[in-house]
């Protein structure tokens, strides 16, 4: 893997897809700011094997933030996308995460209809007419006086969904600058992308994919 960055971890590469755990702190694509250090420009520079007049390319499938790590697909032809995320509300998803305090209920549900400001800045709206509606699921793994460790279920895929949910239930996710609380010590957003499963797009068998939670997040809870 000649042309790939050490911190990028390829868990798996066949004709149609390639599927990494990408590490915290990496740009999913492109922004105004930043251009190159992503996942799209470093995927894309490795399946042209150094090559720029190459045709190979990938295609972007769906996103995780800048500080959440984890299981992230892309895809290598059009038609492999395009089953993907026409299929991508199918999928199973499931992400840990630890947040603030105690959850009364060690296991549940939350659902809302989120929207959008001007400001990019997600909440909960009383509205259907306003907002998506998202539903995250949650079970506690472990907790201790100050976090709890959390297994979660993504059954919608709205932007920061998981994010605005706990921290609108007065349990933002740790680390989390925007919804939650700069607190010192954290030494980053504890979000992860844990497990997907999918049905591939050319075999059209069920595959899925589990990373290990991060070290750090036991750290937090122990």
């Amino acid at each position: 893997m000649k042309h790939l960055p050490k911190e990028l971890e390829i868990l798996h590469e066949d004709r149609d897809i390639i599927v990494i755990n990408k590490p915290e702190g990496l740009l999913t694509m492109a922004t105004e700011r930043e251009r190159e250090n992503t996942a799209y420009f470093l995927l894309t520079d490795y399946v042209r094997k150094g090559n720029p007049k190459s045709n190979n390319r990938i295609f972007i499938v769906h996103r995780l933030d800048r500080e959440t790590s984890g299981v992230l697909i892309f895809a290598k032809t059009e038609q492999a996308k395009h089953f993907l995320q026409e299929n991508w509300q199918n999928f199973s998803k499931k992400y840990v995460a630890v947040v603030h305090g105690r959850m009364n209920e060690k296991e549940g549900i939350i659902e809302s209809y989120l929207a959008e400001n001007q400001n990019y800045r997600v909440y909960s709206v009383n509205n259907a007419t306003k907002g998506k509606y998202s539903k995250t699921g949650y079970r506690v793994l472990k907790e201790n006086e100050k976090f709890s460790l959390l297994e979660i279920a993504l059954f919608t895929g709205t932007k920061n969904q998981i994010r605005v949910h706990f921290s609108e239930n007065g349990h933002p996710v740790a680390g989390d600058k925007t919804y939650g609380t700069a607190e010192k010590g954290i030494k980053r957003l504890a979000l992860h992308s844990m497990f997907i499963s999918f049905i591939h797009p050319y075999s059209k068998k069920e595959i899925n994919f589990k990373t290990e939670i991060p070290r750090y997040f036991h750290e937090l809870t122990r």
